[in-house]
């Protein structure tokens, strides 16, 4: 098996999860758009390249950071919040364009579980997404972007929100006062697991498949947000006395039950 790889955004989560493919004996190559951050990139064993996505070009060797590799993992979240209005789409099919001359025949397609928008009820890999946000619809435009690739095996990754040392929803919520929806269920997953799913997807060649990544625990927002707001002692969010609804809960069923993939980190 061919043990080069490389990762499109090593930040929060990209990092990590390179530093976890050198442990195992990969070679990594990684991107960053901080020329600051490349001797970082350099210290743990990663083949830094400085690259830089927009709408009308790659700035960067995009040749070489994509040469000699196989696999590529996308780690490229879009930037649609605030006054950002990027499309993000056609960053992806640049990035495309770019794998045409590599050897590249596997893709890991980091997205996220907004595309199933504001479904109410149970969530599975089988479900219509209906994104609601921009953010989700361009998601999902880039996922069947990759999939309708004849030459490429695309595994998309569907994380719910994002939780790790120094990263908890709770810290922006806390003192916010009448939020909605405190009885739909969290559908959250700890980093520790978001590395081990990507890398058992690389190392078990999973190739074209569909996966939800959510840890199998679901309490409202509002008992799961008031006890880390204790854990962590800080002021609570408070929650209006909603109609009571179901919210979505989604399920990781591919995930456990067709990949055997064994959560470890709590939330």
């Amino acid at each position: 098996m061919n043990k080069d790889i490389a990762i499109m955004g090593c930040g929060w989560l990209g990092l990590p999860l390179a530093k976890k493919f050198i442990n195992e004996g990969y070679e990594v190559n990684g991107t960053t758009t901080s020329e600051e951050k490349l001797p970082l990139l350099s210290k743990e064993g990663i083949q830094p390249f400085l690259i830089t996505l927009s709408e009308t070009k790659i700035t960067g060797d995009i040749s070489s950071f994509l040469s000699k590799v196989h696999v590529l993992i996308i780690n490229v979240p879009p930037k649609l919040r605030g006054n950002h209005k990027e499309n993000y789409v056609r960053k992806m099919e640049l990035v495309l364009e770019a794998m045409k001359p590599s050897n590249i025949k596997h893709v890991v397609f980091v997205s996220s579980t907004s595309v199933y928008g504001d479904i109410d009820g149970e969530v599975t890999e089988e479900t219509t997404p209906k994104p609601s946000t921009e953010s989700g619809k361009q998601l999902l435009a880039c996922e069947q972007l990759f999939l309708k690739q004849p030459e490429i095996e695309t595994t998309i990754i569907r994380f719910g929100g994002l939780i790790g040392i120094n990263r908890n929803p709770v810290t922006m919520l806390s003192k916010r006062k009448n939020l909605k929806n405190g009885n739909a269920p969290i559908n959250l997953i700890h980093l520790n697991d978001c590395i081990g799913i990507i890398y058992k997807s690389v190392e078990e060649n999973w190739g074209t498949e569909l996966i939800n990544g959510v840890y199998p625990y679901h309490p409202s927002k509002k008992d799961y947000y008031t006890l880390q707001a204790i854990k962590n002692n800080i002021e609570a969010p408070e929650y209006t006395e909603d109609i009571p609804k179901k919210g979505k809960l989604i399920h990781s069923y591919t995930l456990t039950n067709v990949k055997g993939f064994k959560f470890t980190t709590t939330l």
